[in-house]
C-alpha cells in the first residue's frame, strides 16, 4: 500500500511532463549550416552614433553586431576549438565554486527608473571567448567602449590607463584623468569592504582583484565611475579599473557584472531599472535581426514563460531554477527526473542559467538519459566521430534539410521548445554536426548560451523570476 502511494507523484509528474510536451511539436526541420565566416563590424564610432538608434514608447533599441570582425585572422575551426577550451576552463571554475561554501566575492569576481534603456549586445565568437559583449560609455564625457556581459560574475571593472599590463582591445585603454566623475574608494570604506579581499595602497585607495576560471585575471583600483547606457547615465557605479590584466577577453575592454551578488550591475544600479534586464544572445552562425540588452520595465516581454528562481544560501552570484525534466520527441526522458537537478540546503547540485558559459552541462546521470533519447530520436541520420566535449556527432554533408527529434526543457512554470540549431550545431565546414549537450561529474547543471540563442531571457529580480521568450529577438 505504502509504494503504491509514494508512487502516485511519481506517476503524475510524468503525466503532467507528457502532456506539456505535446504541446510541441514532436520533430521540427534543421537547415544545416557551416560555421560562419567573419562578418564585417562596424566602426567603433558608427556603434554610438545617431543613426545607430531606434526609439520606441517601449525603450530604445541599438543595432546588433557580430564581433566576429575582431577575428584577427583566426579561421572558424580555430575560433570554435578556442571557445570550446575556455568554456571547459569557465565550467571547471563555475563548478568549484558551487561545490563548497566559498564567497563568490572574490573568486568568480563578486561581492556585495522606471524608462528602460539599453544597449547593444554582440556575438564574441570572433575572438574566441565565449560570450557577449555590450557597448557603454565610460567616465564623464563618455568614452565608448566593449564590455563583455556575464551572469556568472558581479564585479564590473576595465582596463585603465596607466598600464602596468594591457592586453590587446579595439578601443583606446580608457584614461580616469580625462572623466570628470571618475572617483577613488578610500580603504576601510563600506563600499571597500564589500570585495571579499580588499587591498589597501600607499594613497589609501581600495584596491580589487578578480581571477576567471580560464587563467584570465584584473587587479587595480575600486572606484566609481558614471557609466552611459546610450544616453541614459548611470552615476557612482563601482567598478574596479584594472591597470594589470591578463586572459583571453581581447577586443573587449571589460566586464559588466550582472550576477545577483552585491556589487553587480544590477544590484548597484537596480533602482535605475526597477530590478528588471532582459538580453537577447545572437545566433552565432547566422545573420540575425537587431538585438539588444534592455534594462528596465521594458525588458519584460509579454510572452515570455516566468519560472521562479531560486536561492543558494552559500553563493549569491548565480541565477539558480529549477528544473523538473526534459522532453525528447514529445516523451519525457524517463531517466531524468527533478531529483537530478535539485539544489540542496547545503548549497550543492541546483541548475544554474549563465550566458558565459556556452554548452550546456547536465550532471552525467541525466545528460545521459538525454543523450540516448536524442540517439534513438535521430537514429535515421548518419553518425560521424566524437568532436571535443561532443560524444553525438552526425555527418549531414550533403544535406539541405533533416528532421530531429524536438527537445523541450521543463523548468517549474515554463516550458521552453528549443529550436533545432541550439542542440545540434556545426562544429567544422565538412558537415559534421554535434548535439549541443555535455555531461559533468559536478553537482551543478548550466543551461548555456547555445541553448538560449533566440530567445529574449528575462531577468525579473523584483519579481525573483526568470523568463524565456521565444523569438524574442524580432
Amino acid at each position: 500500500m505504502e509504494a503504491k502511494t509514494s508512487a502516485f507523484p511519481f506517476i503524475g509528474f510524468l503525466l503532467t511532463l507528457l502532456s506539456l510536451s505535446t504541446a510541441f511539436s514532436d520533430f521540427q526541420t534543421l537547415i544545416p549550416k557551416s560555421l560562419p565566416a567573419s562578418p564585417s563590424l562596424l566602426s567603433p564610432e558608427s556603434a554610438t552614433d545617431s543613426e545607430s538608434f531606434i526609439s520606441s514608447e517601449a525603450g530604445l533599441e541599438l543595432q546588433l553586431h557580430h564581433l566576429d570582425a575582431l577575428s584577427l585572422n583566426r579561421t572558424p575551426e580555430e575560433l570554435f576549438h578556442l571557445r570550446l577550451q575556455r568554456d571547459a576552463l569557465r565550467v571547471t571554475k563555475l563548478s568549484s565554486l558551487s561545490g563548497g561554501s566559498q564567497n563568490l566575492s572574490q573568486a568568480s569576481g563578486t561581492s556585495h527608473g522606471t524608462t528602460g534603456f539599453s544597449s547593444s549586445v554582440i556575438s564574441g565568437l570572433a575572438q574566441g571567448s565565449g560570450e557577449y559583449f555590450t557597448r557603454i560609455g565610460v567616465g564623464t564625457p563618455p568614452k565608448y567602449i566593449y564590455m563583455v556581459l556575464d551572469t556568472g560574475s558581479d564585479i564590473v571593472w576595465l582596463q585603465c590607463a596607466p598600464c602596468k599590463n594591457c592586453y590587446s582591445q579595439t578601443d583606446p585603454v580608457f584614461n580616469p584623468v580625462k572623466s570628470r566623475s571618475y572617483s577613488k574608494v578610500l580603504c576601510r570604506t563600506p563600499l571597500c569592504l564589500r570585495l571579499e579581499s580588499p587591498g589597501c595602497n600607499q594613497k589609501q585607495t581600495c584596491l580589487y582583484q578578480v581571477s576567471y576560471g580560464d587563467g584570465s585575471y584584473t587587479t587595480g583600483e575600486f572606484v566609481t565611475e558614471t557609466l552611459t547606457f546610450r544616453r541614459t547615465k548611470v552615476e557612482r557605479v563601482a567598478l574596479g579599473c584594472g591597470h594589470d590584466n591578463e586572459g583571453l577577453f581581447v577586443g573587449a575592454a571589460g566586464l559588466l557584472g550582472l550576477g545577483r551578488g552585491g556589487l553587480s550591475f544590477p544590484s548597484q544600479a537596480g533602482r535605475s531599472f526597477n530590478q528588471k534586464f532582459s538580453y537577447c544572445l545572437v545566433d552565432r552562425s547566422a545573420s540575425s535581426k537587431p538585438s539588444s540588452v534592455v534594462f528596465g520595465d521594458s525588458a519584460v516581454s509579454r510572452t515570455a514563460r516566468f519560472t521562479p528562481l531560486l536561492t543558494n544560501p552559500r553563493l549569491d552570484t548565480f541565477y539558480y531554477v529549477e528544473l523538473l525534466g526534459i522532453s525528447v520527441g514529445g516523451t519525457p526522458v524517463s531517466g531524468i527526473s527533478a531529483s537530478h537537478f535539485k539544489l540542496d540546503p547545503n548549497g550543492n547540485g541546483g541548475v544554474i542559467i549563465d550566458c558565459g558559459t556556452s554548452v550546456t552541462r547536465l550532471n552525467r546521470p541525466a545528460y545521459i538519459a538525454l543523450r540516448d533519447a536524442f540517439r534513438a530520436g535521430a537514429s535515421s541520420l548518419k553518425l560521424a566521430p566524437e568532436f571535443s566535449l561532443f560524444d553525438t556527432c552526425y555527418d549531414l554533408s550533403g544535406k539541405t534539410t533533416v528532421k530531429v527529434p524536438t527537445v523541450v526543457l521543463h523548468f517549474r512554470g515554463a516550458d521552453v521548445s528549443l529550436p533545432a540549431s541550439n542542440y545540434l550545431i556545426p562544429v567544422d565546414d565538412n558537415g559534421r554536426f554535434c548535439f549541443a549537450f555535455a555531461g559533468t561529474t559536478s553537482g551543478l547543471s548550466i543551461i548555456g548560451n547555445i541553448q538560449q540563442q533566440g530567445f529574449r531571457v528575462v531577468y525579473d529580480l523584483a519579481g525573483s523570476r526568470v523568463g524565456f521568450s521565444p523569438r524574442g529577438c524580432a
